[in-house]
């Protein structure tokens, strides 16, 4: 079984439309892009760096395909260089092919993604690509979450979890803060939440 990742950049309110540009995507009147770069630091680029140190297939909505095609096969470097080599699997009802090579388009997104995580291959990441997120999520096809969370408060904004996107527990796999403020943590779905009144935990232990 193939594990699938959501790799998420998100401020303090959860919002992660738009982090890398002020023009990349003005949704919905949208007007804070380019709100991630201010934060970054080293520590973080080591952090991302490292997600992507094993081989990986990449999973994008339409949306996140149209912004990372029209930039990263313009790029050099390491970054560029892994995300060109990884095999995209591009979600969408609308496109009729994939120009960001090697690539596949697929049309149902829950279905299709069940087949890929039960094939071989290498684990699959998916960056951005907040509705399709939502999909996979609840069909329980999301096996962790790498959030890189910025201290940014934006107020609007496509969120990482939309309503409807739970009840669900998560528990924390790692987490670190880096110097300028940001917190890097890895989630993994816990089942249920478990709902009590404060001090109940401290009463069943006497």
């Amino acid at each position: 079984m193939r594990k699938l990742t959501a790799m998420t950049f998100v401020t303090l309110d959860g919002v992660m439309q738009a982090p890398g540009a002020p023009d990349e995507d003005g949704e919905d009147g949208f007007k804070h892009g380019g709100w991630q770069g201010h934060y970054s630091d080293e520590a973080s680029g080591e952090a991302i760096m490292q997600f992507m140190d094993k081989p990986f297939d990449l999973l994008l909505g339409r949306k996140t395909y149209d912004i990372f095609n029209a930039y990263w096969p313009h790029q050099k470097g390491e970054i560029a260089e892994k995300f060109g080599r990884a095999h995209k699997y591009i979600a969408s009802r609308t496109l009729d092919k994939v120009e960001w090579l090697p690539g596949t388009l697929i049309k149902d997104a829950a279905a299709d993604v069940t087949n890929l995580k039960a094939g071989s291959g290498p684990d699959i990441q998916i960056w951005g690509s907040g509705n399709l997120i939502q999909t996979l999520l609840k069909r329980g096809l999301v096996d962790e979450f790498h959030v890189l969370r910025y201290p940014v408060l934006l107020g609007r904004g496509k969120k990482l979890f939309e309503d409807g996107a739970g009840p669900l527990a998560m528990e924390v796999v790692d987490s670190k803060v880096t110097p300028k403020g940001i917190v890097i943590a890895t989630y993994k779905p816990a089942g249920e939440v478990v709902y009590m009144t404060i001090g109940d935990e401290v009463a069943s232990e006497s």
